[in-house]
């Protein structure tokens, strides 16, 4: 059965952070069930937005279409709107979400949001730096994990500097790839190390 999981679409959207996870997510190679997973655009309205890298896209979907049981996941990914009023809808489906048992994965500024809208506050976590998140006055920083990404009861944050570490971790919770293939792909990606490539064409075998 295909399972979709939703990308959020926002001006700003940080291009380089959810780029590894929607590419393991959407390319069957190497995957433990091919097919089985696609990802769908979401967005506030279904007006084109504009990354921070200058691309329009339009979304396939709005917010208030989105169920969290039509899902497998919501991804959240970094913004210069997290702070702003314009992104209170996101936080909004994320807390649906995460009420619901969907699981949901947030990058660098929206783990700031989630951080004002006090879904951190009892989840244990990660962000830019724990002073990134101080700032914003919320009261879980006794979880706070100085690691590249985290994951907590259906809750993934992460660093924006580190989107393989986010893919890595949406793959093991989305149960994309074997053990095997997963730290081939890690070992390629995060360490660079050729070994991993070949692990991975001896998958292919």
């Amino acid at each position: 059965m295909m399972r979709t999981v939703h990308l959020a679409l926002y001006d700003t959207l940080a291009d380089w952070e959810y780029g590894y996870a929607v590419a393991g997510i959407n390319d069957p190679e190497f995957q433990k069930n091919p097919g089985s997973l696609a990802v769908t655009t979401v967005g506030a309205t279904r007006d084109p937005i504009t990354t921070r890298g200058g691309l329009r896209i339009i979304p396939d979907l709005t917010l208030d279409e989105l169920r969290p049981h039509d899902s497998a996941m919501l991804i959240l990914p970094g913004n210069d709107i997290w702070n702003t009023d314009a992104y209170a809808p996101f936080t909004g489906k994320a807390r649906e979400f995460l009420d619901a048992d969907v699981p949901v994965a947030a990058i660098c500024g929206a783990t700031g949001a989630l951080a004002s809208a006090g879904l951190l506050d009892d989840r244990t976590h990660t962000s830019n730096a724990a002073e990134f998140l101080e700032e914003v006055g919320y009261g879980g920083s006794a979880l706070y994990r100085d690691e590249p990404a985290v994951a907590d009861r259906g809750l993934i944050t992460a660093s924006g500097v580190a989107p393989v570490h986010f893919a890595r971790a949406i793959f093991e919770r989305l149960d994309i790839y074997e053990p095997e293939v997963l730290d081939a792909w890690f070992a390629l990606y995060a360490d660079r190390n050729p070994a991993g490539f070949y692990a991975l064409m001896e998958q292919q075998q």
